[in-house]
């Protein structure tokens, strides 16, 4: 009898042994094509000797030093790189464990940010609708996913949640792509004039909306009038790439193909590509300079943060992003499997969306693609598409609740960046097997 706590008590997974490029293998020796990374964490796939050999290295020289009392050469050059590449003026790297740990850290330095400032009375933080930032309860409270924060409620923070850019659904008929996205952004100013733009201290944002909408990028403008009304009002801009960014969306930072730069930016999944758990919270020289003149402590902090072989994973894995092409490989296969799924179910009577940038795409379920009517919840549709996948030998992402955290089902694909042509191929017909499966 196994001692775990697992996810899901009526569920008992197969035990993985090893993987190998897109695949990975149970003790069964059963093969299944890793078509969602996980959680879009194995971008560069699995058994990368390269980063790999990278974390024995460090085992090697020092396991652990902590950030109390000493920095570690693989956490200095990783902030190095990360900010070698970064957007903006975005200056330093505070490295955390995972993502929920990047949010809590982005939120509580932009509090302590306005009381350097003496502007104590910004403590509100406004987010989206549909979002999902995290975990811990203040990553959950920023999220806005229904389901997920229903039963932990009373445990929550107060925040405002704004409709999410969200063309599929919210665009009106006969209104542009532009037109949609600037009136989608003043929903940003509307809720601060709501509650007071003097309260608030930040926004915080998905680049591409990921786990709980199921790739959602913003229209073109979209976030250009968000970093208007950040700037106009005096609050910052939180950009959330926990699971967009570190080339996910074929660009190194998902941002950088809206055209804007954040105050502060999380990232975390590809970063370490599965190899360690670290993820990062990159911040601008304004908002570390108000902390270096003021208290010069940042009031925040967790064990494991900086970890020397956690960091030296994150070198080997940017360097590898950057120097194998592998940002530009997202891109190119990204067009690749959404062209893919376009001819396998463009006319499908149930897919009414194929969206998202890079290999980082949603392909969204409905009961009627002419009136994008969702199909009924009763049906859990994206659990039977899940089991039916897993069942042929494919790992991908089905998700529930899209629309509004109860109504509407989509599958988010996100496989290795390494991915070739034939493994699209095995993608999209196992894929199509499974969507048949679920809606039968």
């Amino acid at each position: 009898m196994s001692h775990i706590f697992p996810r899901h008590t009526k569920q008992n997974p197969p035990v993985a042994v090893r993987g190998d490029g897109c695949y990975l293998y149970d003790s069964n020796g059963k093969q299944y094509l890793d078509a969602s990374g996980g959680a879009a964490v194995s971008c560069l796939g699995h058994n990368d000797r390269t980063v790999i050999e990278a974390v024995k290295a460090q085992l090697d020289s020092l396991a652990y030093a902590h950030t109390g009392f000493l920095t570690s050469e693989p956490a200095e050059t990783l902030a190095d790189l990360l900010i070698e590449h970064a957007p903006g003026d975005l200056d330093r790297v505070y490295l955390v464990s995972g993502g929920s740990e990047a949010v809590e850290a982005a939120l509580k330095l932009a509090r302590q940010y306005f009381v350097e400032k003496g502007e104590p009375q910004r403590g509100r933080l406004i987010a989206r609708k549909q979002s999902y930032h995290g975990n811990t309860m203040g990553a959950l409270s920023a999220g806005g996913n229904a389901w997920r924060r229903a039963q932990f409620g009373p445990l929550l923070i107060d925040m405002s949640h704004i409709d999410p850019c969200y063309a599929y659904r919210l665009q009106q008929e006969g209104e542009s792509e532009e037109a949609y996205g600037i009136r989608a952004a003043n929903l940003l100013e509307e809720e601060l004039l709501r509650v007071g733009p003097e309260t608030v201290m930040a926004f915080i944002a998905e680049p591409v909306v990921g786990a709980t909408a199921g790739a959602v990028p913003a229209v073109k403008g979209y976030f250009k009038r968000i970093r208007e009304i950040c700037d106009q009002y005096g609050i910052l801009l939180i950009l959330d790439e926990v699971m967009c960014g570190m080339g996910r969306t074929g660009s190194l930072f998902a941002c950088e193909q809206d055209g804007v730069a954040p105050d502060i930016l999380c990232i975390a999944k590809g970063l370490g590509a599965g190899y360690q758990p670290i993820g990062a919270m990159l911040c601008s020289k304004q908002i570390y300079q108000a902390i270096a003149d003021g208290s010069g402590f940042f009031q925040h902090g967790h064990t494991y943060i900086g970890h020397p072989c956690a960091a030296a994973a994150g070198v080997a894995v940017v360097k590898s992003l950057l120097g194998r092409d592998l940002v530009s490989a997202a891109d190119r296969q990204g067009h690749k499997l959404r062209t893919a799924l376009a001819a396998e179910f463009g006319t499908h009577l149930n897919i009414g969306d194929i969206r998202g940038r890079g290999l980082f795409v949603g392909v969204e379920l409905v009961a009627d693609r002419m009136t994008k009517a969702p199909l009924d919840p009763d049906r859990k549709t994206a659990a039977r598409i899940k089991a039916a996948a897993f069942e042929a030998g494919m790992i991908c992402y089905p998700m529930s609740g899209t629309i509004d955290g109860q109504s509407g089902d989509h599958v988010l694909l996100a496989p290795p960046f390494i991915i070739t042509d034939p493994q699209i191929d095995e993608l999209v017909g196992k894929l199509s097997k499974a969507v048949d499966a679920g809606l039968a």
